[in-house]
């Protein structure tokens, strides 16, 4: 109800305000500390049996109330989440997915991290909402994605970093980086523009992404275990390279031309794996020739000389004999084929000579041809001539 100013305020004095100076405020009365716990005393007295309150009362009350905050320290553990308990704020060990229990709060509270599931995060593009198409699209981001080459040209590269964290580094995870998103982005556009930067533009857009993607994974995780930070980094995936949307025209240009002469350089090459090999083997036919007919001059040669040596031989034993074969062998040679007649002129005196014509030679039947074999003797056929 409110207060009238009959005869003094709450001091009994004047028309004065709690602290006795001042109007009198006016208003709802303030709740009346003693009055509510006889309400509650009342009300507790007819839930009793017998309809009174005693000491056995309330010793059913605190045992029920240490029920509940006992029970209060039940909890899940869903699949992809681990528990991380804390005592007083502490660290003391992890729980894994299912039905734990811990001591009630504030003895006991329990972090529920997602240990277990794979994040992914874009870097050099982003989801905005797109009204147009009543859906979500993706936006570049090109602070993020423009970096510089080895070779001073400017590429824009997108991609997406896949990380969870580790088995046994829940603890480093929630108490050693404020921000594990912000830190995973900040780490992987660092390893992404340091290994870019040693790379050519060309490899870069054609077949080095797996390189440049491993080797961006590993520097991330280095970093982030120098952090301390308890994610493990399982993939870096290339989205998009391209130059920068200014030039990209003509950086299709340079393509083509590059292109074009890669195509002549490979048909030079198919024309010098062509005519090189004939070439060669022409080459090695000749000097197979040439050493073939330079043995059979030597052998020829040391025939000859070995044949001389020995006729020579027999010629110091027996000279005249051996000169007189030596004049039948070349004259043999030397006559052996050719057509010929002989005629001693010979015969009695007053013997009457030869006819005017006597055809001779085609009485005489044509001997075969010769061969001279390697030695230099003439050979025919069916045997040597004499």
């Amino acid at each position: 109800m409110p207060w009238k100013n009959q005869g003094g305020g709450p001091w009994g004095s004047g028309p004065k305000g709690p602290w006795g100076s001042g109007p009198q405020p006016v208003g709802p009365r303030p709740p009346d500390l003693e009055d509510l716990l006889r309400r509650a005393q009342d009300r507790l007295q007819q839930l009793l049996p017998g309809g009174y309150f005693s000491g056995v009362g309330i010793a059913l009350v605190l045992i029920a109330a240490l029920v509940i905050w006992g029970l209060s320290g039940f909890y899940r553990v869903q699949s992809e989440e681990q528990g991380v308990v804390l005592r007083f704020g502490k660290y003391v060990g992890e729980t894994f997915p299912g039905l734990n229990y811990h001591l009630p709060y504030p003895i006991e509270t329990v972090l529920l991290p997602k240990a277990l599931r794979v994040s992914t995060l874009s870097i050099g593009m982003t989801l905005i909402d797109d009204p147009a198409r009543r859906g979500r699209t993706m936006r570049d981001v090109p602070e993020e994605s423009l970096m510089l080459t080895g070779d001073e040209n400017i590429v824009d590269v997108d991609f997406t970093v896949l990380w969870r964290i580790k088995p046994k580094g829940v603890a480093d995870y929630l108490f050693n980086i404020q921000n594990p998103e912000g830190t995973v982005k900040a780490v992987g556009e660092s390893a992404m523009r340091e290994v870019v930067g040693k790379s050519n533009i060309q490899p870069i857009l054609t077949g080095a992404r797996t390189t440049i993607e491993a080797n961006v994974q590993e520097l991330m995780q280095t970093t982030l275990d120098r952090y301390g930070s308890g994610i493990l980094i399982q993939q870096v995936q290339m989205q998009k390279v391209d130059p920068p949307a200014q030039v990209i025209d003509s950086f299709r240009e340079v393509q083509a031309a590059r292109a074009n002469l890669e195509s002549l350089q490979n048909e030079a090459q198919a024309y010098a794996n062509r005519i090189v090999p004939d070439a060669k083997g022409r080459a090695a036919q000749i000097l197979q020739a040439a050493e073939g007919y330079k043995q059979q001059a030597v052998a020829e040669a040391k025939g000859q000389s070995a044949r001389f040596l020995k006729v020579y031989d027999e010629y110091k034993k027996a000279p005249d004999v051996t000169r007189q074969r030596i004049y039948l062998e070349t004259m043999e040679r030397v006559l052996g084929g050719s057509e010929k007649l002989i005629y001693d002129g010979g015969g009695a005196s007053g013997a009457q000579g030869v006819v005017p014509y006597l055809p001779l030679n085609e009485l005489t039947p044509r001997r075969p041809p010769t061969a001279t074999t390697s030695t230099g003797q003439p050979q025919t056929q069916g045997g040597s001539t004499r």
